[in-house]
């Protein structure tokens, strides 16, 4: 990858993982501010809106490196980074789809299971990306691409 799309990748990540985590944060580990209220904080607004706004970036920053990075790295295998690459690949389109349906969904239950898929798939997202990083820093050098 080249520079570029390295560091386009990380600040995408830390941005939407970043105000994801906080946001669920927010949600799931704070008290409602009182009684009657379904914020649990009062920036909890302002931090969803931020994330859905940066989330666009890392769909960006994925088909950025896609041909180059993960369609060539898919090709040629390799042990190492393989598999979380792969957990990467495999949860890239759940965590997007049901990101976007989250935002559209009208029915309680419907709203329910993308609120389960999108945490699940986001989770795994970030587990994979560390474990991904680390297997590149393990191995000292960038993978190869057809260009290099």
């Amino acid at each position: 990858m080249s520079p570029f799309e390295r560091w386009t990748v990380h600040l995408s990540n830390l941005l939407v993982g970043g105000t994801g985590l906080v946001y669920a944060f927010m949600l799931y580990a704070l008290e409602p501010i009182d009684e009657f209220s379904v914020l649990h904080h009062p920036l909890q607004g302002t931090v969803q809106h931020l994330h859905v706004l940066v989330a666009p970036l890392l769909v960006f920053a994925a088909g950025l490196i896609f041909r180059e990075h993960i369609w060539f790295g898919f090709r040629q295998g390799g042990p190492s980074g393989r598999r979380s690459g792969l957990t990467l690949l495999g949860t890239l389109v759940p965590m997007i789809a049901s990101g976007y349906l989250l935002q559209t969904a009208t029915d309680d239950t419907w709203r329910r299971v993308w609120v389960a898929v999108h945490v699940g798939a986001s989770a795994a997202w970030l587990l994979g990306y560390l474990a991904h990083w680390v297997a590149k820093v393990k191995r000292g050098v960038e993978r190869p691409t057809r260009w290099s």
